[in-house]
This record gives C-alpha cells, structure tokens and sequence, in this order.
C-alpha cells in the first residue's frame, strides 16, 4: 500500500484523536519546522492552528505515516480545500531529505483564539511528544495580540 508522510502541528497532535480518525497512521518520527510559526486563525474562540514561514521562529511537528485512507479522513476533518490547503516540503528525517504533506490554512482567516477543548487537545499532544509548551502558548498570545491591535 503507498503511503506517505504527513506533518502534524496542531489537534493531530493528539494521538488518541488520530488513533480514531486515521487507525492505520503511525508517528514515524518528531521533528521542528524552523523558520515556521504557529498561529491561530479563525472565529473567536474558535479558531484553529496554522502555520506560516516566519524567519526565526519554529514549530514542533509528528511525522505520521498515513494510507490514502487516512489522508481521506484528515482531508474531511481539515477542510480541504476550504479551509486548508495541502502543500509538500522537504525535511529531514535522520540522515536524509524527504519529502511530507502539511495543511496550511488558506489566508482569508482573521487571527483569533482556540476554544479551551480545541486548545486542551493540542496541548495534550504536545505533552505526549515531549514539545515546548512554550510554543503553544506563545502561539495564543500571538494570535490574540495580533487579533485584539
């Protein structure tokens, strides 16, 4: 069966959420998107993750080996392409340069802050992998600041 990598930044995180959504998924490997931000985009306490290159900024990411059946299951929970966007890039998984599928959320989304259940989950991921916190968190800030002036 063709697979393929697939990067995770926000509510994918979660491994009991794919679990249910994509049961033939596997985390392949943890990695950290650098010159990347993560954000919040989306109604008020709403809003969902995405990320944007920004220069000097990183984000903590699952690499998840995903069927055809599963990109067809995130497919329909992203959005796509509605909401979200499919794009590949390269990165380096051990000693070699590959190529993976990351959702990025198309432009015509206001900043604005998660839903405490949508933020749990995330953070909860990020927990489980072992990631900074701290990213998370200044990702709510930075959405916030920005949303507010």
């Amino acid at each position: 069966m063709k697979t393929k990598l697939y990067l995770a930044y926000g509510s994918n995180l979660n491994l009991a959420q794919m679990g249910k959504r994509c049961p033939t998924a596997r985390v392949v490997d943890t990695l950290t998107l650098d010159g990347y931000q993560l954000l919040f985009k989306g109604p008020h306490d709403g809003a969902v993750a995405t990320i944007k290159p920004q220069q000097g900024s990183r984000v903590p990411v699952l690499v998840w080996e995903i069927t055809p059946e599963d990109e067809s299951a995130l497919d329909h929970y992203e959005g796509w392409p509605i909401l979200y966007r499919k794009e590949t890039i390269t990165v380096r998984i051990g000693k070699r340069l590959t190529k993976a599928m990351v959702y990025l959320m198309n432009e015509n989304r206001p900043l604005g802050l998660p839903s405490c259940y949508y933020y749990s989950v995330i953070l909860e991921g990020y927990k489980t992998a072992g990631f900074d916190v701290g990213i998370l968190r200044q990702a709510v800030s930075d959405s916030t600041e920005a949303a507010i002036g």
